[in-house]
C-alpha cells in the first residue's frame, strides 16, 4: 500500500499577540538573514513550548514542533488531544491554509478540508454557487460537479435553501453543506476537524457512515479530529495524540484513546473518606478510609459510561470479624435519588476480617450510568448491625462514551437521568 501523506520534521512557529513578526526590524532581520545571507532563520532558535496553561517566557511559541507522520492510502487516522495541542494547526498545514515554518509535507492526490464552520464558502453566494466554486478550487470541471450536484444536495438536506445565499444559513446547515461538498467531490484525502459536533445527531450518523464508505469502499484517506472518543474508536484504525504541539503517542486507535484518557486527562486519583460525617448509629467495628476508581489493570481512571469500572474500598477493622459481614455501595444522582446499588448480601458474599487495614474491590463489567455527576454512599454491617455508614457525599463524575458500541455517545438530554442496559430489537414476522 502506498503512502498518502508523509510529514517530516514539521514545525510551526507563531509570535504571540501580533501578525507576522510584529515589527519592521524583526521582518527585515529575518529577510536579510534568510534571503541575502542564506542562513537559518534567527527566530527558529527561540520560542516556548505551546502550553496554553502556562505563562509565556518568550514572545514566540511553537504551535507544532518536530512532527513526523506517515499515513498510508485508505487509512483512517484519528488526531486527538486537548484544546490548544496543535490539532487544527496541523490540519491547516495539510490543507495548505498556512505553511510550515520548518519541515516538509508530501501527499498524493487532492485534499478536501472541512476545518471550521463556513470554511471555503462565500457568504454572498448561494449554496449551489458555492458547490461549483469549491469544486473548481479542487480542480474539477463544471461537468464533473454537475454530475455530483444532486447527490451533494440530497446528502446535505439543504435542498430548500440551495439557491439562498449562504450567509442566511444556520451553522448546522453550513456544516451539512460543507461536509457534503468535501465528501462527494472525489478527494483522495479528506480532512475533517471538530465541526461535525455542530450538526445534529442524524447528520453526525450520516457523516460518520459516509467517512467509513469513503475510506473502506473507495480507498480514500481520512484524517479526523474530534473530542468524541466514541466516534474516534468507531471510525479510525490508527491515531496520534498531540500534546503541547508534539506527538505524544501513536498506534492502534484503542491504544491511542486509552493513552489519551489516562495520560492527558488525569483522573481524580482517590477520595479520602475517613473524616467524612457518619451516622450516630454506627458501631465503628469497620471504618471506611478511602475509595479509588480503577480499570482492569488497576490504573486510576474517571468512570466511563459502558466501560469496566473497579471501585476499590479501603477500611480499618477495629476487632476481628467472623462471617456475617456485608458491604454495600450506593449511587445517587444530583437530585439525591438512588440510581444504583451494589450489595454483597444480594450476591451472597459474606466476609471475615482480622483486626487491621484491608481493601476490597467491587468490579462492574459495564457501568450503566450516563454522563454526569453522582454521589456515592458506603455501608458496612457486622452481625446485622450497622458498622459504618458514609452518607452520599463521595463525588463521582462519569464520562460519556459509547455504551452500545455503535459509534455514538449517549445524547446529552439523557445525561444523569437514566440508567442504561443492553437490549435487542427483533422484528416478528
Amino acid at each position: 500500500m502506498s503512502t498518502a501523506i508523509k510529514i517530516e520534521n514539521v514545525s510551526k512557529q507563531y509570535r504571540l499577540g501580533v501578525i507576522s513578526t510584529g515589527t519592521l526590524s524583526h521582518d527585515l532581520n529575518r529577510w536579510w538573514t534568510t534571503k541575502i545571507l542564506r542562513k537559518e532563520d534567527p527566530y527558529l532558535k527561540i520560542g516556548s513550548v505551546n502550553d496554553r496553561s502556562q505563562k509565556a517566557d518568550s514572545e514566540y511559541v511553537w504551535a507544532l514542533k518536530d512532527i513526523n507522520m506517515e499515513i498510508e492510502q485508505g487509512d483512517v487516522v484519528g488526531i486527538i488531544g486537548k484544546n490548544g495541542a496543535g490539532k487544527s494547526t496541523l490540519l491547516k498545514l495539510l490543507s495548505r491554509v498556512t505553511k510550515p515554518t520548518t519541515g516538509s509535507i508530501k501527499y498524493k492526490g487532492r485534499i478536501a478540508s472541512l476545518l471550521e464552520v463556513g470554511t471555503g464558502f462565500h457568504p454572498e453566494m448561494t449554496g449551489r454557487e458555492n458547490i461549483y466554486m469549491n469544486g473548481a478550487i479542487m480542480g474539477m470541471t463544471k461537468q464533473e460537479i454537475t454530475r455530483k450536484l444532486d447527490e451533494i444536495v440530497d446528502f446535505s438536506g439543504c435542498e430548500r435553501y440551495i439557491d439562498t445565499p449562504v450567509k442566511r444559513y444556520s451553522s448546522g446547515m453550513t456544516v451539512r453543506l460543507g461536509f457534503a461538498i468535501a465528501a462527494h467531490l472525489d478527494p483522495e484525502i479528506l480532512v475533517v476537524d471538530e465541526v461535525l459536533a455542530v450538526g445534529d445527531a442524524e447528520f453526525q450518523k450520516k457523516a460518520i457512515g459516509k467517512m467509513q464508505d469513503v475510506s473502506r469502499g473507495e480507498g480514500r484517506t481520512v484524517l479526523f479530529v474530534s473530542h468524541n472518543m466514541a466516534s474516534i474508536r468507531k471510525l479510525c484504525k490508527t491515531g496520534y495524540v498531540l500534546k503541547n504541539g508534539s506527538v505524544e503517542f501513536s498506534g492502534q486507535i484503542d491504544d491511542v484513546v486509552d493513552f489519551y484518557m489516562h495520560e492527558c486527562v488525569p483522573p481524580t486519583l482517590e477520595c479520602a473518606v475517613a473524616d467524612m460525617p457518619r451516622t450516630e448509629k454506627c458501631t465503628g467495628k469497620i471504618h471506611f478510609t478511602n475509595i479509588q476508581f480503577l480499570d482492569e489493570n488497576n490504573v486510576y481512571i474517571d468512570p466511563h459510561c459502558g466501560r469496566f469500572l473497579r471501585i476499590r474500598l479501603f477500611f480499618n477493622v477495629t476487632e476481628d470479624v467472623v462471617n456475617n459481614c456485608y458491604l454495600s455501595i450506593g449511587v445517587n444522582d444530583n437530585f439525591d435519588s438512588r440510581v444504583l446499588s451494589f450489595q454483597s448480601q444480594m450476591k451472597d458474599s459474606s466476609f471475615s476480617f482480622e483486626k487491621g487495614e484491608h481493601c476490597i474491590d467491587c468490579d462492574i463489567p459495564k457501568l450503566p450510568l450516563t454522563e454526569g455527576s453522582y454521589k456515592i454512599g458506603l455501608w458496612a454491617s457486622v452481625d446485622s448491625e450497622c458498622a459504618d455508614y458514609v452518607y452520599y457525599t463521595i463525588p463521582m463524575t462519569v464520562v460519556n462514551d459509547d455504551f452500545f458500541n455503535t459509534g455514538r455517545v449517549i445524547p446529552s438530554h439523557l445525561a444523569g437521568k437514566v440508567v442504561l442496559c443492553d437490549h435487542f430489537w427483533r422484528l416478528n414476522k
